[in-house]
C-alpha cells in the first residue's frame, strides 16, 4: 500500500511541535540567586491539533489530493518551584485572594512552617 500524502502533513507538523516544546517549555531554566536560591519556573501547555485532507478525481481538480493541518499551542505560567538549603516548595501564580477564607487557605503553608519551626527550636533546646 502506498504512502498517502495527509501521513507526509501530519508528520511534518508533528515534527515542528517537537522542535517548538520541549522539557525546557514545561520546566523552565533553573537560576540561582546570589544566595543560594535556585528558582526553576514552571508551565502548563494545552496543545489541540487537527488535519485533514480529500482525494479528488482527476476530472475535477489536476491535482487529485488537498489537505489542511493546524495546530494551536498555549503556554501559561503556573508557579515557581523554589528550592532552599535542600527545600523544595512551590509557589503557584494565582490571582489574589479575594474574600478572608481565601487569604486564610493562601497563608497556611506559611503558618504550618513557621509552627514547624517553633516547635522544631524548642526540641533541639532541650
Amino acid at each position: 500500500m502506498d504512502k498517502h500524502p495527509i501521513n507526509d502533513f501530519a508528520e511534518n507538523t508533528i515534527q515542528k511541535i517537537r522542535d517548538m516544546i520541549d522539557v525546557n517549555t514545561i520546566i523552565g531554566t533553573p537560576v540561582t540567586t546570589p544566595d543560594g536560591i535556585m528558582v526553576i519556573p514552571v508551565s502548563k501547555v494545552s496543545l489541540g491539533f487537527i488535519s485533514g485532507g480529500a482525494d479528488w478525481s482527476k476530472a475535477h481538480v489536476p491535482s487529485n489530493f488537498s489537505a489542511g493541518v493546524t495546530t494551536g499551542v498555549t503556554m501559561t505560567p503556573i508557579g515557581f518551584l523554589i528550592i532552599k538549603d535542600g527545600n523544595v516548595r512551590m509557589m503557584p501564580i494565582s490571582k489574589p485572594a479575594d474574600g478572608t477564607l481565601d487569604r486564610l487557605i493562601e497563608a497556611a503553608p506559611d503558618l504550618i512552617d513557621k509552627v514547624s519551626d517553633i516547635f522544631g527550636k524548642d526540641k533541639d533546646i532541650v
